[in-house]
């Protein structure tokens, strides 16, 4: 189902995604491929897979074959990813205003995110602004920092999600090259 949502939000920066990311972000469409997930060990291993499993993330280092469905809905855009035919991690983004001064708010269950995007060398690149959890909002500070983009690297889309939290470093990240593509074919 086509939308405008995604570029009404953007208005003219919209045009500075690469045009990959501008259909994917106008049409939807289903992206799948091997994913590299990495989770130290450790104390920060410990709380990266505690990370990992609340957010429906593979709990053990390594390759996983990852599935995502990007869909328009009346609610916003839904971005469903799903992990080895397993463990789901299923967002809904709805978007406030427009840039300059707009944001998208992203539901994961009782966390919201408020997050703003900066497109770079045509990426898109997620910056956090607040966090709620059950309706309260905390400071930053006590969330692990996220690193979040996705580009184009030929013909493939580039993702990365990254979490660290002070003197641990990264806690848990997960990203790769995902093709467009039909579900059943990466199965087969």
């Amino acid at each position: 189902m086509s939308s405008n949502l995604v570029s009404d939000w953007f208005g003219q920066e919209f045009n500075n995604l690469h045009p990959m990311l501008q259909q994917l972000h106008r049409q939807g469409g289903l992206l799948a491929g091997t994913v590299k997930v990495v989770i130290p060990r450790g104390a920060a291993g410990v709380i990266g897979k505690r990370l990992a499993s609340k957010l429906g993330v593979p709990t053990s280092s390594g390759d996983h074959i990852l599935v995502v469905t990007i869909s328009h809905h009346a609610d916003g855009l839904h971005w469903d990813r799903c992990f080895n035919s397993q463990t789901t991690m299923n967002s809904t983004f709805t978007p406030i205003g427009e840039l300059p001064n707009g944001y998208w708010l992203e539901n994961t269950g009782p966390l919201k995110m408020f997050l703003t995007v900066d497109t770079i060398n045509g990426g898109w690149h997620w910056r956090c602004l607040k966090m709620k959890v059950r309706g309260l909002r905390l400071p930053l500070w006590l969330f692990p920092h996220s690193t979040a983009f996705k580009t184009i690297e030929g013909d493939k889309y580039r993702f990365y999600v990254g979490f660290s939290l002070p003197f641990f470093g990264t806690i848990l990240s997960y990203g790769g090259l995902l093709t467009p593509s039909v579900a059943e074919s990466i199965f087969d």
